[in-house]
C-alpha cells in the first residue's frame, strides 16, 4: 500500500524544483568558468550529479537510484571531497558536500530492519529465532533513526549557516578568498540549498 499522499506530493514537488534549479546553476557556472582547476570541475560534476540524483528520486524515474552502484558512487564522491582539501580550513569548507554525498549513501541503502524482516519470513525459521531476528531488526533500526538525526542536524546547520552567510562584495574584494567568492556569488545560496533540501529528503519517505 502506497504511503504517498497530496501533501507529500507537494513537498517532493518542490524539492525536485530546488534540486533542478541547483543543477541547472551548476551547470550554468561550469559553462562560464572554462578556466576552473580540475579539482573545481569535479566538485562541479559530483555537485551536479547529486543534485539530479536527489530531483528524480522522489519519483522513482528511470532506474532505482539505490544499490551497490550508487553506494559506490556516493562514497567516492564523499571521499574526494574529504582526500582533496588542502588545509585545514579547506577541509571544513569541504566537510559539508562530503556529509551531503554521505547522507545520499546513506539514502541509497536497502532499509536493515526491512531486509532482516524479509530475510526471516523467507526462510521459514522457528519462532525464538524469529523473536531474536526481530529484537536485532529493532535495534538497527535505532541505530538507523540516530544516523538519520546526525546527517540531518548536521546539514541543517550548515544550511543556515551559508544561507545566513552575507554575499560577497562584488567590486571591493582584495584578498584571493573573496576575489573567488565574487565570482560566484551564489555559491552559498546554492550549498545552503542544497543542504536544506537534502536534509528535509532524510526526513521524508522515498
Amino acid at each position: 500500500m502506497s504511503d504517498r499522499t497530496p501533501a507529500l506530493d507537494a513537498v517532493h514537488g518542490m524539492l525536485t524544483l530546488l534540486f533542478t534549479v541547483v543543477a541547472l546553476h551548476l551547470l550554468w557556472h561550469a559553462v562560464r568558468s572554462p578556466g576552473a582547476g580540475r579539482r573545481d570541475r569535479v566538485d562541479l560534476v559530483l555537485h551536479c550529479a547529486m543534485a539530479a540524483a536527489m530531483a528524480a528520486m522522489p519519483w522513482s524515474l528511470g532506474p532505482p537510484l539505490s544499490g551497490r552502484a550508487a553506494t559506490v558512487f556516493f562514497t567516492a564522491a564523499a571521499l574526494w571531497f574529504l582526500l582533496t582539501a588542502r588545509a585545514a580550513t579547506v577541509f571544513a569548507d569541504r566537510l559539508t558536500p562530503a556529509v551531503g554525498m554521505a547522507a545520499m549513501v546513506w539514502m541509497s541503502r536497502t532499509p536493515s530492519g526491512a531486509a532482516a524482516s524479509e530475510t526471516v519470513a523467507a526462510a521459514g525459521v522457528p519462532a525464538a529465532h524469529h523473536t531474536a531476528a526481530h529484537g536485532h531488526a529493532a535495534d538497527a533500526s535505532t541505530t538507523a533513526a540516530l544516523v538519520t538525526v546526525v546527517l540531518t542536524v548536521y546539514l541543517l546547520g550548515c544550511a543556515l549557516r551559508s544561507l545566513t552567510r552575507p554575499m560577497p562584495a562584488l567590486r571591493t574584494a582584495t584578498d584571493p578568498a573573496h576575489r573567488a567568492a565574487a565570482t560566484n556569488p551564489y555559491r552559498h545560496v546554492r550549498d545552503g540549498a542544497m543542504a536544506l533540501g537534502t536534509a528535509v529528503m532524510l526526513l521524508l519517505p522515498h
